[in-house]
């Protein structure tokens, strides 16, 4: 996972929002008319989509696993739990159908306090909780909140690892190619590499990369070569606007 921008609401897809969770609340809904309504909106949830894709990884991909194609809107608070929450925006993300049917579903775990024991992407970042290790892919909690993210999206699935792990070793052979291109003046064609390492699956990676780069024992980390490409994609990607990575795209992109 990684932090995500959630854009604004357009005035017209706001306002039929907000229509829709008015009737809801006016009703009393409980979970069947929650769910009958959110079924029946149709156009808002097209809307609604195409929103979404706009703020999530890469191309498109799941807010969760970062992987798969999203094709899935995950109530982040399950309908559920909370029938009025349905056409809420900020409780809306983009899941492939794996994450959100076969492992999410209605699980919303909480502290005996009340507070959500899952990581919110467009209101924290992962990283505060959750830590990758670079070569296996494996992710490790860091808090309970972390654990419990892990376990509920299933985000230590083996398929999910061994892909994290992959796309580790190709980040690294795309810096390399990067730092190439630069000395040798090419930099039209450094930038096309720039782009394709920003879009591909497990952005997480990339994510965990970078923040791993100025911490402490960074060299034992990272070979000298990769270090030197990784800081400077770093400052690169904070300053230019080549693209705006991690899926923080404006709606004109």
């Amino acid at each position: 996972m990684i932090p995500l921008k959630r854009p604004e609401v357009p005035a017209a897809l706001e306002k039929r929002l907000a229509a829709k969770s008015k009737t809801l609340t006016e009703e009393s809904a409980d979970t069947k008319k929650a769910r009958d309504a959110w079924k029946g909106a149709r156009t808002v949830r097209r809307d609604l989509k195409e929103l979404l894709a706009t703020m999530a990884a890469g191309f498109v991909r799941c807010m969760y696993c970062g992987d798969n194609l999203g094709t899935d809107i995950d109530h982040f608070k399950p309908i559920a739990r909370d029938p009025l929450s349905a056409f809420i925006w900020e409780n809306h993300f983009l899941a492939c159908t794996h994450c959100n049917s076969n492992k999410k579903r209605d699980q919303y775990p909480c502290s005996p306090s009340g507070e959500c024991l899952l990581v919110n992407p467009s209101r924290e970042d992962p990283y505060d909780h959750i830590r990758l290790n670079l070569p296996t892919g494996k992710y490790q909690g860091r808090t309970e909140k972390g654990r419990e993210t892990i376990r509920v999206f299933g985000l230590s699935r083996p398929d999910l690892e061994l892909g994290r792990a992959h796309a580790y070793v190709r980040c690294e052979s795309m810096l390399r190619d990067w730092s190439r291109r630069i000395g040798d003046g090419r930099e039209d064609a450094a930038n096309t590499v720039l782009r394709s390492l920003m879009v591909q699956p497990f952005a997480d990676v990339l994510y965990a990369m970078i923040k791993k780069s100025d911490a402490p024992g960074a060299a034992n980390v990272f070979e000298a070569d990769v270090l030197t490409a990784l800081k400077s994609v770093r400052d690169k990607v904070e300053t230019r606007d080549i693209i705006n990575p991690f899926g923080n795209r404006d709606s004109h992109s």
